[in-house]
């Protein structure tokens, strides 16, 4: 070989290898999710208002179904729940947890802190049994000198989180009429965000069932960014997981409440992990929410710079979180050169159904992965059958085939857009339009999320204008 030939062959490869790397990106999803394409358009009805805390919009988190009583329960993050109608004309507080008289001093400070979740357990409304009248609140509250069940392995004592346990005389009354609650269990944060999650009782366990009457619990990995104190991955901690407790046991290590002899860690033989993990590896968990079909669990978990997702969970899986963010290894920071090779290269986690990127043109820069339901009703039969997720800034809401999931990534994504008068509009838009009518300035943010009513009804909340609206079939 010539000098010239070897000179040629080096510039021909310096040239490949600098087009590889200019064709590369931190977005680990260059191809847009579509616009237009495969949009799905409903309609929808404003179905009630919660009250505003003074002249700001009540902060809307989360809607429950409670059948036994045949109505809704919503809270907002200051501390309050509000009992709603089914037809959503009667609004009227429930309880409000800043009440001196419970002695809970909610922390409501900054975006993240504050009343997160509740749970009415499923024998709420049945006489004589052991959960009657009882349901479950995990809220943050301001330090105390009470000790921690769980602490973290770093950072600072910025506040508490509890698990609280509720039981109401009388379950049918128009306002909470019980005494003050009881404690099950403390957390003690380091930082003043990732907090706590979801609560849910699996709504498809029946009576007799392994499942039935068990408490899941979604608790975020303590805050700052990243998992500087490696909680997620660590089986000793109860950061970044998703505990699954009995509420009605006392064969935890406080004696107040139980652990159920089935969870995965139980019977590992290590005494140092905690048998109240469920599944383990999440960042900052939102939503945890079941197929009625077939029985999968999902959830939605936030991602630190790149990456949102929508993963299954199945006891003791490892959903990847510090290690992986979605299909990705995790880089701290939006990476500035080539984004991480061999995507779910690793057997033992498992990785999210769909994910999307953060820095998709129809997102927000901080944009949000929140969990919604998979919808198997036929009241609105464009969305049945399918998966319904969205993102929390933007109000984005987008939908897959909930039985051909995808195996990541965000190819099958495609959008739902909300009928207003003729015009196909996001759910930031309506609300922003919204607030203009209420006098305020317009939201920059939605806030979404997603509430689920009797016979599968789906209905839309956020922080910002008090409305709660309901998707209903065409007219």
């Amino acid at each position: 070989m010539t000098r010239r030939t070897i000179s040629l062959s080096i510039v021909i490869g310096f040239l490949t290898t600098c087009t590889m790397f200019a064709q590369t990106t931190n977005d680990p999803f260059p191809k847009a999710i579509p616009a237009s394409e495969g949009v799905i358009t409903v309609n929808f009805v404003e179905f009630a208002t919660i009250p505003s805390e003074g002249t700001a919009a009540p902060r809307v988190m989360q809607m429950l179904n409670e059948p036994g009583t045949k109505r809704l329960i919503v809270s907002d993050m200051v501390g309050k729940l509000y009992a709603v109608s089914y037809d959503g004309k009667t609004v009227t507080p429930y309880l409000d947890m800043g009440n001196p008289e419970w002695k809970v001093s909610v922390n409501s400070q900054g975006s993240e802190r504050g009343f997160h979740s509740f749970a009415f357990h499923p024998q709420f409304n049945q006489t004589g049994a052991r959960g009657f009248g009882k349901f479950y609140t995990v809220t943050d509250i301001m330090t105390s000198t009470v000790p921690a069940d769980f602490k973290p392995l770093g950072g600072t004592h910025t506040h508490e989180t509890v698990l609280l346990e509720w039981t109401a005389k009388t379950p049918t009354a128009a306002s909470y009429d019980g005494g003050a609650p009881r404690e099950l269990l403390r957390y003690e944060q380091p930082y003043a965000n990732h907090n706590a999650g979801d609560l849910m009782f699996n709504p498809l366990a029946t009576p007799g069932s392994a499942d039935y009457g068990l408490l899941y619990m979604g608790f975020a990995d303590g805050g700052s960014g990243g998992d500087p104190n490696g909680h997620a991955q660590n089986l000793n901690n109860a950061f970044g997981k998703i505990l699954r407790l009995d509420p009605l046991g006392n064969n935890s290590a406080n004696g107040k409440y139980g652990i159920p002899a089935s969870n995965p860690f139980v019977n590992d033989n290590d005494p140092k992990t905690l048998g109240e993990i469920y599944a383990y590896g999440v960042r900052n968990p939102q939503k945890l929410f079941w197929d009625s079909k077939n029985g999968n669990m999902f959830m939605s978990d936030i991602g630190q710079d790149t990456v949102e997702e929508i993963s299954p969970v199945k006891a003791g899986a490892n959903l990847g979180w510090n290690v992986w963010e979605g299909s990705f290894k995790f880089f701290s920071g939006r990476p500035t050169g080539v984004y991480p090779t061999e995507p779910r290269s690793d057997p033992k986690v498992t990785y999210p159904v769909v994910e999307f990127g953060q820095l998709d043109p129809l997102l927000q820069s901080n944009s949000a992965a929140i969990g919604g339901m998979v919808y198997r009703g036929t009241r609105i039969p464009q969305l049945t059958n399918m998966l319904i997720f969205g993102d929390n800034p933007s109000g984005e809401i987008f939908y897959i085939n909930a039985d051909s999931l995808p195996n990541g990534g965000q190819d099958a994504i495609h959008r739902v857009l909300l009928n207003d008068n003729g015009t196909a509009k996001t759910y930031l838009q309506v609300i922003k339009e919204k607030n203009v009518a209420q006098g305020k300035a317009a939201a920059t943010r939605a806030d979404l999320r997603f509430g689920e009513g009797p016979d599968g009804q789906i209905f839309l909340l956020n922080k910002r204008d008090g409305v709660i609206r309901q998707l209903v079939p065409g007219r």
